[in-house]
């Protein structure tokens, strides 16, 4: 395979961790607040958001370029009371705030939640602006990281995140090589309405749900010998890919609607929008998220066609694709995309390679 990393690494918490989180949460647990309390992340789903995603701050992005790190966080201070408007992930985490709003009536006491973390390289100076911002828009956002411009891997770690954001490629790409799910940003080049009541989210299924494994043979071998090797090995589920850990957990909050009769009506719906086509390669797909114990809400087998016409009909509050090509389709036509930096479609554009491949010793 192109990849040696393995998904996911679940992450558990010692004995002391637990000590001291039962320390934290009895003490602030004393002190009096109508605001809901975070849950641990034990028991949450952790969505880390980058500043940049959250938050258009393109025109602060180029004074830090330009004019370096003093008159950036000069400029942010001098703004910190205009919020900044919002950016690709806004509505991805109005939405599990929605859901949340959902499951804490379901659930009053319950502690599986979507915690959503600020994770940002910002200096804590700049912290002000940030958090004006959501409260601005009212956000439940609790948990801020300001790293002052170091790697958030070991934060991320920390929080047991399910699902790190960004619009840092390298931040992205070392968060995956850590067995952490992550995808890089993209904003539509068209705004498109989307749903205030459910969040709807769409994965492409190799290099992202599953391993690259069969997407090599295609790349490879070309098309007919990816069709028989997925004939061949039909019964033989596919490896996990990057965002498999973040379907899974998405599985689990929907089965809380669903134990409280709510299925018609839950708040969470999940797309497969995959190129390959249904009856030449499709059976292998659905027989692995089976093995799984996995369901996906709508399967789209689209055998090569463009992806954007679909995505502008499910209208996802995000998209993940590991290809630039399908990417930008989305984003053209008013879908939010998250880039998947993994796998040998990297090596690709639009099916020509643009890598040289290391020669097979």
């Amino acid at each position: 395979a192109s990849n040696p990393f393995t998904f996911p690494r679940c992450l558990t918490s010692t004995t002391t961790e637990e000590k001291d989180w039962a320390a934290a949460k009895a003490h602030f647990e004393n002190l009096k607040s109508t605001k809901p309390r975070p849950p641990k992340p034990k028991y949450a789903v952790t969505i880390a958001v980058s500043s940049r995603s959250l938050f258009d701050m393109v025109a602060e992005r180029k004074i830090f370029e330009e004019e370096a790190l003093e008159k950036y966080v000069q400029h942010q201070q001098e703004h910190e009371n205009e919020p900044l408007k919002p950016g690709p992930a806004f509505p991805f985490v109005k939405a599990l705030i929605t859901v949340n709003e959902r499951l804490r009536n379901l659930y009053p006491d319950s502690e599986e939640l979507f915690d959503i973390v600020l994770m940002t390289n910002n200096h804590a100076q700049v912290g002000v602006r940030l958090m004006n911002s959501i409260n601005h828009y009212d956000l439940t956002i609790e948990r801020f990281c300001m790293t002052g411009g170091q790697s958030p891997i070991e934060y991320l770690k920390a929080y047991m995140t399910n699902l790190y954001l960004s619009k840092d490629s390298k931040k992205v790409q070392e968060a995956i090589e850590e067995g952490i799910a992550a995808a890089i940003m993209f904003k539509p080049d068209v705004e498109t309405q989307l749903s205030d009541t459910q969040l709807r989210v769409a994965f492409d299924g190799d290099a992202v749900l599953f391993s690259d494994e069969s997407e090599i043979i295609v790349k490879q071998h070309g098309l007919d010998t990816f069709f028989e090797h997925e004939k061949q090995y039909e019964n033989k589920p596919l490896a996990q890919g990057p965002l498999k850990c973040f379907l899974e957990a998405l599985g689990k909050l929907q089965k809380k609607f669903y134990a409280k009769n709510e299925r018609l009506n839950c708040p969470i719906r999940t797309f497969l929008v995959t190129a390959r086509s249904a009856a030449s390669s499709g059976a292998r797909v659905l027989k692995t998220l089976r093995s799984w114990g996995l369901e996906i809400d709508e399967a789209l087998f689209l055998a090569g066609a463009p992806k954007g016409p679909l995505l502008l009909k499910i209208r996802p509050h995000i998209f993940f694709d590991d290809q630039m090509f399908h990417i930008e389709g989305a984003k053209e036509m008013g879908t939010i995309a998250a880039h998947v930096p993994y796998g040998i479609g990297q090596k690709y554009n639009k099916g020509k390679l643009t890598e040289p491949e290391k020669q097979q010793k």
